[in-house]
């Protein structure tokens, strides 16, 4: 079984052209090189997973004892973003030490990218939740506030998963079906059409679509 995705650090933003000088919105991602740090198997763990280890450089006394050691089992050097990426069928069987690079990628299939979003911190109803706000005349008093939560007699509470200003952003998440605009195994670089999660400098995870047509 072979590795499915890569790990990578999203870089920015950017315009490409394509062949017949169409100019599309990508994401550069520095993805990889990565190496395989622990086999997941059914018999042991209950499924098929391989956890990567993104290649970059970190000191030694920035780990744990325990990720040291960890790391050291795998014979591999020190790194900051591990996470597991599942495994599809292949001749090939992936195991410790496995080094996986972006060439694993080509242009024009879909891949589906999980990122951490921007923190936006405590911020109110219209912008959290999009509420259209109250009348911004002279004297309405009601400009950016929530309106009505709950009605009166019934059912005399407010009811649960209501909308209220709060915590915003820095929440995992995933969008799919993006496509490869363009794969460079030189420079460790993946372009995709679109946006993707999360703040330039950010980690990021690249997995083949599940859906992708």
């Amino acid at each position: 079984m072979a590795v499915n995705g890569i790990l990578g650090i999203k870089l920015g933003m950017m315009q490409f052209f394509t062949d017949d000088g169409t100019v599309v919105p990508c994401t550069a991602i520095q993805a990889g090189p990565c190496v395989v740090v622990q086999r997941r198997t059914q018999d042991r763990d209950g499924y098929d997973a391989a956890q990567l280890g993104l290649v970059e450089f970190v000191k030694p006394q920035r780990l744990t004892k325990a990720q040291r050691g960890h790391l050291d089992k795998a014979s591999v050097p020190p790194m900051r973003f591990l996470r597991e990426v599942r495994l599809e069928e292949s001749a090939d069987e992936t195991k410790p030490g496995d080094r996986i690079l972006v060439d694993a990628f080509q242009a024009g299939e879909r891949v589906d990218v999980v990122g951490v979003s921007k923190g936006r911190g405590f911020q109110g109803g219209v912008k959290r939740w999009h509420y259209r706000g109250g009348d911004a005349t002279h004297g309405s008093m009601f400009h950016r506030a929530p309106g009505g939560i709950g009605a009166s007699s019934f059912p005399s509470r407010v009811w649960p998963g209501q909308h209220f200003p709060g915590h915003m952003g820095h929440d995992r998440k995933t969008v799919k079906n993006l496509r490869v605009a363009k794969v460079d195994g030189e420079e460790n670089l993946l372009l995709v059409r679109g946006a993707v999660p999360g703040p330039n400098g950010g980690y990021v995870i690249v997995c083949k679509a599940k859906k992708g047509k």
